[in-house]
C-alpha cells in the first residue's frame, strides 16, 4: 500500500470524528469542517514524517485543537457570529437539551472548551488531554474543575427556566448523552 493510499484509508476512518470533535470545540458545523479539513491537510503535509501510523490520530486530535485555538486568538473584526437572523423575529421554542448544552459550552473560554471536549467527549484521560494541549495534567484537573462548576450553574438555571415554563421537571443527563455522537 502506498503512502497516498495510507494517508486517504486514515483520513476516511477520521474525518468523521475530527468534524464531529471540531464542531463541539467551535459549535458550528460550517466551523467544524473547515477545521477537519485544515487538520487533515496539516496531517497529509506530514504523513511521510510520521512514523508510527497508529499515533497519527492523536497527532491528528493535536492538531486539530492547536487549529482551534490559534484560530480563536485571531480577532475576527469581519465576521459577528450571530444565533439569530436579522432578516425576522422567530418565536422562541422550547430548546432541546442538547442546544442547551451546546449554548452552555460556547461560554467557555476556548482553552477550558477544549479541555470539556476531550476529557468527556473524546473520553481521553488527563494526561492525555495534557500532551495534546502541551500543559500540565494539574492545568487539565484544574481547567475541568472550572468549567464543570460553571457548567453545572449555567445548565441548572436553564433547567429551572424550563421547569417553570414547563409543568413537567426537567430530567438531568449525562454529558456524553446530552451532545450525542449523531452529526447535525
Amino acid at each position: 500500500m502506498t503512502s497516498a493510499e495510507e494517508f486517504i484509508e486514515f483520513a476516511t476512518v477520521t474525518s468523521p470524528r475530527l468534524r464531529r470533535t471540531a464542531f463541539l470545540l467551535c459549535g458550528d458545523w460550517h466551523t467544524a469542517e473547515d477545521l477537519a479539513q485544515a487538520t487533515l491537510a496539516k496531517v497529509f503535509g506530514s504523513w511521510r514524517r510520521i512514523s508510527r501510523k497508529d499515533a497519527a490520530d492523536s497527532y491528528a486530535t493535536r492538531i486539530l485543537v492547536n487549529i482551534y485555538l490559534a484560530d480563536r486568538r485571531r480577532k475576527r473584526v469581519s465576521e459577528v457570529l450571530t444565533d439569530t437572523l436579522p432578516e425576522r423575529a422567530v418565536q422562541p421554542q422550547a430548546p432541546e437539551t442538547r442546544m442547551v448544552v451546546l449554548d452552555a459550552l460556547a461560554t467557555l473560554p476556548p482553552r477550558a472548551r477544549a479541555v470539556v471536549v476531550l476529557r468527556y467527549w473524546s473520553d481521553l484521560s488527563v494526561e492525555q488531554v495534557a500532551a495534546v494541549l502541551g500543559c500540565s495534567a494539574g492545568n487539565v484537573k484544574s481547567q475541568s474543575a472550572r468549567a464543570l462548576d460553571k457548567l453545572r450553574i449555567l445548565l441548572g438555571e436553564t433547567a429551572a427556566e424550563t421547569s417553570r415554563a414547563d409543568p413537567q421537571p426537567a430530567r438531568r443527563h449525562d454529558t456524553n448523552e446530552t451532545m450525542g455522537a449523531s452529526d447535525g
